[in-house]
């Protein structure tokens, strides 16, 4: 039996597709890696916001703690003796700097949460490109895997093309020099 003769750039489809499928894998994994990233920075983000939350709150009883002592204080000022009025007005400085010093705290909880929020919202976009990038190369593998089974070049360069795509969003998944 007569050996069927390989055609040349057959060799340059089978490095093509390699080339591809690697692209590929590393692409998987980058996106993974991002997608873990922007996971672990939104749980982040919503633990700073729950203890902003907490702030919130304990600066609210403060307030209203302040509230009921200058409500006394102002009613009551005549009935009250030096002392009593003195231990009041403590309360009321000792509330105001503690209501004063949650604010400050709420001030730098919500710069860390919405710096968490925009790591969260910088490694979507790497991982979105990435996705694009494995979807492009895995459709250029199966048209390569066509042409080669259909020894067809034009669904060859059909395959480049489709990977050279896939090559683009690869490299934008490390630069996101182009919107996703």
């Amino acid at each position: 039996m007569a050996e069927e003769k390989k055609e040349p750039w057959l060799n340059y489809l089978a490095m093509t597709t390699v080339l591809f499928a690697v692209l590929a894998t590393l692409s998987t994994f980058k996106g993974g890696n991002f997608s873990t990233r922007a996971l672990l920075s939104q749980s982040q983000s919503s633990d700073q916001w729950a203890f902003y939350q907490a702030k919130s709150i304990k600066g609210y009883i403060k307030e209203l703690q302040k509230d009921k002592y200058e409500t006394e204080l102002k009613y009551s000022e005549q009935k009250l003796s030096g002392d009593v009025q003195r231990h009041y007005t403590e309360q009321l400085a000792s509330l105001t700097e503690k209501i004063q010093k949650y604010e400050t705290e709420k001030a730098d909880i919500m710069v860390e949460a919405r710096r968490l929020e925009l790591l969260r919202d910088d490694a979507q976009k790497h991982s979105k490109a990435f996705g694009m990038a494995v979807i492009f190369l895995q459709i250029a593998i199966l048209l390569g895997s066509i042409s080669a089974l259909m020894k067809k070049k034009p669904i060859w360069y059909l395959s480049m093309s489709v990977g050279a795509a896939g090559i683009v969003y690869f490299i934008n998944g490390f630069l996101l020099v182009l919107p996703v």
